[in-house]
């Protein structure tokens, strides 16, 4: 269910364009951000009516949601799966200037397509022919400099957006993290969260290296929680054909 404002899934472009061609943000891993919702809800013991969470499914593909008492009030992605956090292969927000100077440079809307898709993000900065988290992560601590600017470059927008959104709905909850990234990379999981001490979500390291979700990886006295919540898209996708099929 689409439920963010107009104000936040809109473009500043003229209207027509939108009420002509539906050029909108829509947004991805809905699926995931709803499953996890209702999880962490369950998870802490309340309602998600009640809760005002960041949701960040970190994968080859990513995406982060600001979820306010249930509801999607943002999120990352766009129009595409293209916008919003450095990815795997994908290069996420950049200046929309920069794919008109690739035009000047004589690259066809194809070629271009490729390369922000499948030939930047972590795959186009970490030097080390792989888009995976895990040889970023490795090569990182090996002292690869365009592998550590990969993740630097990774956290520093995921912070970016966090931040953003814990501003915007009026503080968080809880930050959860899913997706095979979010749930399984605790280097990438400890770069993030090691910046969000001014959100009052301060990391706790021994949890973070060594549980599995769900469970905390934020100290007890952190005012903002960090959690580790494994998604599970089918079961939600089967809920929602159920809920649908049953309606009365």
């Amino acid at each position: 269910q689409q439920t963010m404002p107009d104000f936040a899934s809109h473009y500043a472009i003229p209207n027509e364009y939108y009420e002509k061609y539906g050029i909108r943000k829509y947004g991805f891993h809905g699926t995931s951000h709803h499953f996890v919702t209702l999880a962490t809800a369950e998870f802490l013991g309340k309602k998600p009516e009640e809760l005002k969470l960041i949701t960040c499914h970190l994968g080859n593909g990513s995406s982060i949601a600001a979820v306010k008492y249930g509801k999607v009030y943002d999120t990352t992605m766009g129009l595409t799966p293209l916008a919003g956090l450095v990815m795997g292969t994908r290069c996420g927000n950049l200046d929309p200037a920069v794919v008109l100077t690739l035009v000047r440079l004589g690259m066809t809307a194809d070629e271009i397509d490729t390369l922000l898709n499948k030939q930047s993000g972590l795959l186009g900065v970490g030097g080390i022919n792989s888009g995976d988290m895990r040889d970023i992560v490795n090569n990182s601590a090996k002292g690869i400099k365009s592998a550590q600017l990969a993740l630097d470059m990774w956290a520093h927008r995921a912070v970016l957006f966090i931040g953003g959104y814990a501003a915007l709905i009026g503080g968080a909850d809880a930050i959860v993290f899913t997706g095979g990234i979010g749930e399984n990379s605790f280097p990438a999981r400890e770069k993030i969260v090691s910046q969000l001490g001014s959100l009052g979500c301060i990391l706790d390291k021994e949890a973070n290296n060594t549980r599995r979700g769900p469970c905390y990886i934020s100290t007890p006295e952190s005012k903002v929680a960090a959690i580790i919540m494994p998604t599970d898209e089918e079961l939600m996708i089967a809920k929602e054909t159920f809920a649908v099929v049953t309606a009365k």
